[in-house]
């Protein structure tokens, strides 16, 4: 039995893997929260990520032969020092390897989590973390360009703080505008077939009842669903509107946390939609640890 680990700015995910890949469990820690480059993330945050991982070594078993982690996003803007101290900790504490992958390897293995048949289509995919957001696009079933922004769920997170009111207490309006200007620069083409947003996407639109239908764009096998760019505005003022934040929670409650960047999580990717001009869009629940099993 192996075990893949996908450890995020906010967001760890536990997977074993024999023959198939399952999604374990999950588990959310804020580690934008008092972060600093040069002392590292909190102490609180530390002791909670340690906690954690005390708790998968028990529950799992996991071993530095059969554990595999991935740490993407805030942990690549540490110093070289405290990147450091944290390959010691958990080589000296739980015997496994904390895996600080770049930008590069991450498109990487996104690419190779995506590397489907996509029936000729030009697709843009849209994998969207807590500090960063990485686009790659395939056409002809190639991969034709990637991108990496240095935007995220918490730039949101820490620039609209009604936003996780009952109700948000932000507009969609002025959370989309603040995006526009941080994709000023941002050059993507408009001719764009649909795009695919990853990361426990499907589940999250599921669960909140967003509008969808059957994917007739392609078949893959993979990607049974997909909605209007109509709907997904219409599905997103019902989560920032009309469900409350306590029901955001009940809907997943194995880690509520989650639910912390649920409104947030849908802005960046609403101004990716209308700046590639994908009128279609497919959600997602792949990310980069299904690239590294499709690696192997």
């Amino acid at each position: 039995m192996e075990y893949y680990i996908d450890l995020g700015s906010s967001t760890i995910k536990v997977y074993e893997y024999d023959k198939e890949l399952t999604l374990l469990e999950e588990h959310s820690i804020y580690f934008k929260n008092n972060f600093d480059k040069e002392k590292g993330i909190s102490e609180e945050n530390l002791q909670e990520l340690c906690d954690y991982f005390t708790h998968l070594k028990e529950t799992y078993n996991l071993k530095y032969e059969n554990t595999h982690i991935y740490v993407t996003g805030i942990f690549r803007e540490l110093s070289l020092s405290k990147k450091q101290e944290l390959v010691k900790l958990f080589n000296d504490k739980f015997d496994l390897h904390f895996n600080i992958i770049s930008h590069g390897i991450e498109n990487y293995y996104l690419g190779k989590a995506m590397d489907n048949d996509y029936n000729g289509k030009k697709v843009l995919i849209i994998n969207m973390g807590g500090k960063t957001t990485e686009l790659v696009t395939f056409y002809q079933n190639k991969i034709t360009d990637t991108k990496n922004l240095k935007i995220g769920v918490a730039d949101l997170l820490n620039n609209f703080d009604k936003v996780n009111n009952p109700y948000s207490g932000n507009t969609i309006e002025e959370m989309e505008n603040f995006i526009k200007e941080k994709c000023a620069s941002l050059n993507l083409d408009t001719d764009y077939d649909c795009a695919i947003f990853t990361g426990g996407e499907e589940r999250f639109e599921l669960l909140t009842g967003f509008n969808l239908i059957e994917n007739t764009l392609f078949h893959d096998n993979i990607h049974k669903y997909m909605l209007s760019l109509e709907d997904y505005i219409k599905g997103t003022e019902k989560v920032f509107y009309d469900i409350s934040l306590e029901e955001l929670y009940k809907l997943m409650p194995g880690n509520p946390k989650w639910m912390d960047g649920a409104r947030s999580g849908a802005i960046i990717p609403l101004v990716l939609f209308k700046l590639a001009n994908a009128n279609w869009i497919i959600p997602s629940d792949l990310n980069l640890i299904n690239g590294v099993i499709n690696d192997l």
